[in-house]
């Protein structure tokens, strides 16, 4: 015994213990697939098992009722060139209760699924990022939610009609100038003291608070407030630190400052700050009343699925869909050198990964909305698909940009791209950076709630029970167990990779499954050898464990790309999608290797290093490759009309004489003459008809020639009139910046019309 005293003694000082902050962490999230991931046995069943996400009938509807009406009602150009989002559009807004996707029906909400919530945000998105960001905001983390799980009875009959009708809006103050992500460290403080509220004397908080970054405060009738609450005088009796608190506080109580505004990379969303001074305010301004004083965090950290697993991800995948309906139509539209662009190789290497990972991103969505929708609240898979989300829209829409070149960076109504390029960065800041969510987020929350015995054995080492040893020793016993047979698993796979196992109906995919399983193993080992050698000093070297945390991501992404390709794919449409799974699933594939090899070779412990590269046999690539071949053929699908590439993009809703309309009249036209073409094409080499300085008069002669006839030609000029059309970009008059009292442009368009 007393040699695990021993043991015990040297794990505490190698082991940190788990702080209160990040106990309500742990506690407030479920673990789901990520865990199995993380066990280095992912569960193939359990995915399969998930119910699929569809639109009910109401969803359905509202999509094709106010949803398209709003589209219809947006110009994005307008509102970045004005100062404030349009009256007419916040007023839709409200009357059609977009603020009140997660409220239930009970209370006047539309009460639709995540799922559904994540469709309406991103199809938004496809058109403005403001409006976009507007909507997502009540229906994420905000007052709606923490008093839909944690109100009172008074408080949710009272704000929740209000809110579900836009007679109030809400904004939430989380972060302050000197704590941004580290939310736990806010200076914002309320004093229990006895004070002065509707004339008599009660028990309340005197709050002082200093916010910034916060979304639609400047427009706000009530405000959510996170601040610490210290009660040095024993009000209430115990300790005088009693944690974070969540108050809700009218915008018009005497002391509250609201109205100031940021400018957020011009994206006309409003976004400011919020200020008090020593504020009184009663305890039934508490977020469920007194009985909630510290609870806050937990609270917080429990609401925070909507934001981080919804609609910034939703963000990240309508920047996708836009980047990849509007490349591939450009790219099979515009020609130069006598061919369209997208038949140069250097066109289809940036289209082709915007075609795969665009399939990635909505298999990602699709699943974390399925999760979610389950009643789950997987903090880590919200963190990956919040962090990897958003970065794969980034990578896209830069080649989306590279592909439109001169189209893409003249602003006006029809460019399609300029906007989500200047609004992308605020999703991937929003919330913290990426770099905190990738670095401490994924495998530092992942470790701690995957790990089948690691929490508890942290509890058991810094215990002061009597029966501790014991208990530790228990724990010490399956976490050995544990580890061994994950060691015995991971060699296996290596030296026997066909006795991986795969359930898959389709031949196509089973490879793949099993691949998901080879990695997996690994992952477990690496993660075992990096506790046991690093021990606390694991959350210090974030580049080695962020490397863990994108083994998980990229196998998680994996997994949602075979479920989407096994059930969201027709039979007849699986040809058409074949090329953007099998390109995205390597990409998630190599990209999951990649990270173990970095990881390995980084390792500061040699031996450890070398004993898990010989354990798990891990010496050389070995994932399904992308090829120039599969690069080719999936370049070549996305620039083909089918059901699976409307599929894809359906976040995309034209509407006439927008940019996107614009650019899908001409490619559509394309598509419906490409025999023509071809025939004009033909007569060309023959040398049977000359080529005209434009193509208008290369058709005449063709008609002269007799190549087409009268219907053919019409045709044909009808194609070419849209084509001039789509690779024009907007000009204006001289005095580009004039706007008018309404903040609109004064100028006339000349090349939009």
């Amino acid at each position: 015994m007393s040699w695990i005293m021993s043991l015990r003694t040297q794990l505490r000082k190698v082991l940190p213990s788990i702080s209160i902050t990040e106990q309500e962490a742990l506690d407030a999230g479920d673990v789901w697939l990520e865990g199995s991931i993380y066990q280095g046995t992912p569960d193939f069943s359990a995915l399969r098992d998930v119910p699929a996400a569809t639109l009910s009938a109401e969803e359905q509807a509202f999509l094709d009722g106010p949803v398209k009406t709003l589209m219809g009602m947006i110009d994005d150009s307008v509102i970045q060139n004005g100062q404030h989002l349009p009256e007419h559009i916040l007023e839709f807004l409200k009357k059609e209760r977009f603020f009140s996707l997660i409220i239930p029906k009970s209370f006047g909400g539309r009460e639709f699924s995540p799922y559904a919530n994540s469709t309406i945000v991103g199809t938004i998105a496809t058109k403005s990022s403001a409006v976009a960001v507007t909507v997502m905001v009540p229906n994420s983390l905000g007052p709606g939610e923490l008093l839909l799980h944690y109100g009172t009875k008074e408080q949710q009959d009272y704000y929740l009609p209000r809110l579900a009708v836009g007679t109030d809006i809400p904004c939430f103050a989380l972060t302050s100038p000197e704590a941004g992500s580290d939310a736990g460290g806010i200076p914002d403080r309320g004093i229990v003291k006895k004070g002065m509220y509707n004339g008599e004397e009660v028990v309340g908080l005197e709050v002082t608070w200093d916010k910034r970054y916060i979304t639609l405060a400047p427009i706000a009738t009530v405000l959510g407030l996170a601040i610490k609450v210290f009660d040095p005088e024993q009000l209430l009796g115990g300790k005088e630190d009693l944690g974070i608190t969540c108050a809700l506080i009218p915008h018009d109580y005497p002391g509250v400052q609201l109205g100031n505004r940021h400018d957020p990379m011009g994206i006309r969303f409003y976004n400011g700050t919020t200020r008090g001074e020593k504020v009184f305010i009663p305890m039934n301004f508490i977020i469920g009343g007194q009985k909630n004083i510290g609870r806050g965090w937990q609270m917080l950290v429990s609401c925070l699925g909507a934001g981080r697993g919804i609609s910034l991800p939703a963000l990240g995948v309508s920047t996708a869909q836009v980047a990849l309906k509007g490349a591939s139509e450009y790219a099979a539209v515009r020609e130069q050198f006598g061919l369209a662009i997208g038949q140069f190789e250097g066109i289809q290497e940036k289209l082709a990964d915007i075609a795969g990972k665009t399939y990635l991103q909505e298999a990602m969505r699709v699943l974390t909305t399925e999760g979610l929708g389950l009643g789950l609240k997987p903090s880590v898979v919200t963190a990956i698909a919040k962090y990897h989300m958003t970065e794969i829209g980034r990578e896209v829409l830069n080649h989306a940009m590279d592909i439109q070149a001169g189209k893409a960076i003249q602003n006006g109504p029809q460019n399609t791209l300029a906007s989500g390029y200047v609004a992308q960065p605020i999703a991937i800041t929003v919330e913290g950076a990426n770099i905190l969510t990738r670095n401490l987020m994924i495998f530092g929350q992942g470790v701690m709630r995957c790990h089948p015995y690691l929490q508890s054995m942290v509890e058991a080492i810094h215990s002061e029970e009597k029966d501790a040893d014991k208990t530790f020793n228990r724990i010490l016993r399956k976490t050995v167990g544990y580890s061994v047979g994950n060691s015995l698993r991971a060699f296996r796979l290596g030296l026997l990779p066909f006795t991986a196992g795969s359930k898959s109906s389709l031949a196509e995919v089973r490879q793949y499954e099993k691949a998901v399983h080879k990695l997996a193993a690994k992952l477990a080992v690496y993660a075992d050898f990096s506790l046991l050698v690093l021990g606390g000093k694991l959350k210090q070297a974030e580049m080695l464990s962020a490397r863990l945390g994108d083994v998980m991501s990229f196998l998680y992404a994996a997994m949602a790309s075979i479920r989407y390709y096994e059930q969201k794919v027709s039979a007849e449409d699986r040809a058409s999608a074949a090329p953007y799974f099998h390109y995205a699933t390597r990409f998630a594939l190599q990209s999951a290797e990649e990270a173990l090899h970095k990881f390995l070779d980084n390792f500061p412990a040699s031996f450890t290093r070398k004993f898990m590269r010989v354990i798990t046999l891990h010496f050389s690539h070995k994932m399904p490759a992308i090829s120039d071949d599969l690069i080719r053929e999936l370049a070549q699908a996305a620039q083909m009309d089918t059901a699976f590439k409307s599929q894809l993009t359906h976040l995309v809703m034209p509407m006439p004489g927008d940019g996107h309309d614009i650019n899908e009249q001409a490619y559509k036209a394309k598509m419906a003459c490409l025999d023509l073409l071809g025939k004009v094409k033909k007569a060309l080499r023959a040398k049977t008809i000359r080529s005209g300085v434009r193509f208008a008069e290369t058709l005449d002669n063709a008609l002269q020639a007799g190549v087409i006839n009268e219907a053919e030609y019409a045709k044909l000029q009808d194609y070419n009139v849209k084509r001039e059309r789509a690779i024009r970009v907007d000009e204006f008059d001289y005095d580009l910046n004039l706007l008018d009292v309404n903040g609109k442009p004064t100028n006339e368009l000349k090349a939009a019309s």
